[in-house]
């Protein structure tokens, strides 16, 4: 064997082919040996196949291939090699270097055969260095991901051409993404499930393409999700030795913080209790509202609302029950207004409204929504119980011109409906309300009657009257009200005794004859048989055909007689005996019941009395308001009492509004009551809703016991 330059070669001159490809092998840069195919042994190799396996290229020459097999992928190579069925092979894979190490390459084999017998053709490349190179960017790469992951931001970034090229777990979560989305690597259906999750496609879309419209654009928006998160997202350039090569946005959820700034501002302008507009809001509407209506020349109302009588359900039921009911009130009253207007409560029991672009019978209409939507029983802890609202109207340019005008106007007129009996409405007056010493007052209020009633400005409430035995509801008093567009809600004790001095108080009896009856009719139709109660002025009981004129009304409606009480002043009862005495009785056998109304005021006597077929005497208010505490309206009730059951008459007290007043009623043996510890006097279908969900027939309202 002999040495030809640094390979080694076989000394045979008949090899002539084995040192050429010797030679051949000796020039190339990559480590060559060849391998006989018969045996296996490795018959040439260059001098960088010595290097390579960290010895010399003599030292490879006898050796079997097998020696240097590192893997079991060449083991199995070389044994079909020696079966003659493989041709070559080109993989990765690791050969067995002299010192005992492994070393990564990238190996050719290739089969040759020139007619003096088949060589195998072995070239291997190090790959030790292209390996650490590798290792290192998987290393740089998992560095990157962790930093990715470790952030607590959503990170997202794409290169110029929109392709995502990194994300992290936070913003899949953030965003909801499907695991299996992910996995897909499916970029337009990751970028459609952005879209749809935000609330607002349309403008998310076309801020994404301003933004691929500026390479170079630095931007922070505002995104709100379907699940309810709101999202900060910052988009900056990323740039690789100073040109860009993509985008990097970051998400962040500031759901939290956006939350916390809305409370912020909820409880600076809204009230904490019903989240109602406050009064720093309101006052901010009101100019808005003045603005807007001095510049477009529109008017507005402003409605001022206060509950009755609420002191006394906080006293009596406490402070916990009182802010339910304002809680309850609040939502009733909001439910009822225009989207346009603003309902905001001042504090207490005290509500506004703003009635944007409203004149008088938008404002009447809104009050009267208000109104209503109160008339439905309050049920809470087990009591069911009426809150009534009075609501002062002042109107713009008509009632001033400054919103502290307004809002003072309001208020009056507010205070005027609480004087006048609560429970109602009425406009600010830029008059003061007719008296009696005001004539031409009093001629105006008549005339402003007389215009109302074909107008059906009238109407009748119904209060209920409880029997105190049983706390069942045997009865309802028709009450007389009025609402006039100009006056607002009138009091009866205003217009009654002008009507009555004008003599319109026989018109008007007689409408509230025909009304009751009607109403009666229509509740005993209906299983309800309740005696329904009506006020006779004198004027009215003195007409000619006042008897006929019942006898009629019964008969049209089919209300039967019983059901029907005349309720009469003791003043009535004394004047011209004996023909008082006759339509008395004319009325008994028509089956009217009747009252003497305010029993004790007057000065009748009580033998005379004895011979009225009287059916009820009632107690005046003005000897229920001492009790129990005031000794001579205690003594006099007690009177009162006694003599109603010494003629076999029922006793029913009227003005009742405490459970004390109504305790010490039951115990002195009065029959029935009616009065605001119940209910005051509703609309019928409020009425009917006090008693829903009671048997037909007789109601029980045996909460007032």
């Amino acid at each position: 064997m002999i040495r030809d330059g640094g390979a080694q070669v076989p000394a045979s001159a008949t090899d002539t082919r084995l040192a050429v490809c010797a030679a051949l092998a000796e020039s190339m840069i990559d480590a060559v040996w060849l391998v006989d195919a018969t045996s296996l042994r490795i018959v040439a190799a260059n001098t960088a196949a010595g290097a390579l396996l960290g010895t010399g290229a003599h030292d490879l020459i006898g050796r079997g291939a097998l020696e240097l097999a590192a893997t079991p992928e060449d083991l199995c190579f070389w044994a079909e090699a020696v079966d003659g069925v493989t041709e070559g092979i080109e993989s990765e894979t690791f050969v067995s270097r002299f010192d005992g190490s492994t070393l990564p390459v990238l190996r050719r084999v290739r089969r040759i055969d020139d007619g003096h017998g088949p060589l195998y053709v072995v070239a291997l490349r190090d790959r030790s260095a292209q390996q650490r190179i590798e290792r290192a960017l998987e290393d740089s790469s998992a560095e990157l991901a962790a930093t990715l992951e470790s952030t607590a931001d959503g990170i997202l970034v794409t290169d110029l051409s929109g392709r995502v090229r990194h994300c992290n777990q936070r913003f899949a979560s953030m965003w909801g993404v499907p695991p299996e989305l992910l996995f897909k690597r499916d970029d337009d259906a990751l970028f459609d499930w952005m879209r749809r999750s935000v609330t607002d496609p349309g403008a998310y879309m076309r801020r994404l393409a301003d933004i691929d419209e500026a390479t170079m654009l630095h931007a922070t928006d505002v995104l709100r999700l379907h699940s309810g998160r709101v999202i900060e997202r910052v988009t900056l350039p990323q740039c690789s030795r100073g040109r860009p090569i993509g985008r990097v946005y970051s998400f962040r959820d500031i759901s939290e913080r956006v939350e916390a700034g809305e409370r912020i501002e909820l409880l600076s302008h809204h009230d904490p209790l019903t989240g109602l507009a406050n009064r720093r809001r309101l006052s901010d509407r009101l100019a808005l509202a003045l603005a807007m209506a001095q510049r477009d020349g529109t008017c507005f109302g402003v409605l001022h609302i206060n509950l009755d009588r609420f002191k006394h359900i906080n006293d009596t039921l406490g402070q916990a029950v009182g802010d339910q009911v304002l809680v309850d009130a609040a939502r009733r009253l909001g439910g009822c207004v225009r989207q346009v207007d603003t309902l905001a409560r001042l504090g207490g029991d005290e509500f506004v409204l703003i009635a944007h672009q409203a004149d008088a019978g938008g404002a009447e209409a809104a009050a009267q929504r208000l109104s209503e939507a109160l008339t439905q029983p309050f049920t809470l802890g087990g009591l069911s119980f009426t809150v009534t609202a009075s609501i002062g109207i002042a109107l713009y340019p008509k009632h001033g011109t400054s919103v502290d005008e307004l809002v003072r106007h309001a208020d009056a007129a507010m205070h005027e409906v609480k004087v006048a009996g609560r429970a109602g409405w009425r406009f600010h007056q830029d008059r003061r309300v007719p008296t009696d010493g005001d004539a031409r007052s009093r001629l105006l209020l008549d005339h402003a009657m007389r215009q109302g009633l074909p107008q059906q400005r009238f109407r009748l409430h119904y209060q209920p009257q409880i029997d105190l035995a049983s706390g069942e509801v045997i009865g309802a008093e028709a009450l007389l009200r009025w609402r006039d567009p100009a006056l607002g809600e009138v009091s009866p004790g205003v217009f009654i005794p002008v009507a009555e001095e004008s003599g319109f108080i026989i018109a008007l009896g007689e409408w509230v004859l025909h009304r009751a009856a009607e109403q009666a009719a229509a509740w005993h139709a209906r299983g309800l048989s309740l005696c329904v109660a009506l006020n006779v002025s004198a004027l009215q009981f003195r007409q000619a055909g006042f008897v006929e004129g019942v006898a009629r009304v019964l008969h049209s409606t089919g209300l039967p007689g019983h059901l029907l009480e005349l309720e009469l002043t003791e003043s009535i009862l004394i004047q011209d005996a004996e023909d008082t005495l006759s339509r008395l009785h004319e009325l008994a056998r028509l089956g009217v019941k009747m009252a003497i109304d305010d029993f004790g005021t007057g000065y009748s006597s009580l033998g005379y009395l004895k011979r009225l077929p009287i059916d009820r005497l009632k107690i005046d208010r003005s000897f229920v308001d001492g009790l129990p505490g005031d000794a001579s309206d205690a003594g006099i009730v007690n009177a009162i009492v006694s003599f109603g059951r010494a003629l076999q008459l029922k006793v029913i007290a009227e003005g009742v509004e405490t459970e004390a007043q109504r305790a010490f009623l039951e115990a002195a043996g009065c029959d029935e009551f009616q009065g605001f510890l119940v209910s005051p006097a509703l609309e019928p279908a409020a009425f009917e809703a006090l008693l829903g969900g009671f048997a037909p027939g007789r109601a029980s309202l045996r909460r007032v016991k």
